[in-house]
């Protein structure tokens, strides 16, 4: 007998309305979620656009990816003046960003429609203007030893 009404008990559980826990991993979008997540219509800004100039920061390259392979890929669209991609001191790898520097605006601007989205080495690149270097700030005087000896 007990094991009946086990089984009506369970019976009229499955019958019942899901809601609460079952809710939480339900992958169907309902209106009345019960997390507050965040909306999409908040769009993050879009970084702001640098002036444009003949300096161009290329970001994306490839660890393979030398100075003069850039030189020679941005050279199609313009008199390329300077090309330098960064490399890590220790490896001598591409950190993966570099610039270029057109003869004119003009060839910048050429630069950037001819290679940005464009494969180099195997890897998609991005070429925009380069924002100015902002001036060094000041030193804080709050680490290494000097904070020890004020302590001691």
């Amino acid at each position: 007998m007990a094991m009946r009404a086990t089984t009506a008990a369970l019976a009229a559980a499955a019958a019942a309305p899901r809601g609460g826990f079952l809710r939480l991993f339900s992958t169907t979008s309902t209106s009345s979620s019960s997390f507050p997540f965040p909306q999409a219509t908040q769009q993050t800004p879009a970084r702001e656009q640098a002036e444009p100039n003949t300096n161009l920061f290329v970001s994306g390259l490839s660890k393979r990816t030398t100075s003069e392979g850039l030189r020679e890929a941005f050279s199609k669209f313009g008199e390329v003046v300077q090309a330098r991609v960064v490399t890590d001191r220790v490896s001598g790898y591409s950190k993966g960003f570099g610039f270029v520097k057109y003869a004119t605006l003009e060839d910048a601007a050429e630069g950037i429609k001819g290679m940005d989205g464009q494969f180099l080495d195997g890897w998609v690149i991005f070429a925009e203007y380069a924002r100015p270097r902002q001036p060094p700030s000041e030193p804080q005087n709050n680490t290494g030893m000097g904070l020890w000896k004020q302590r001691y």
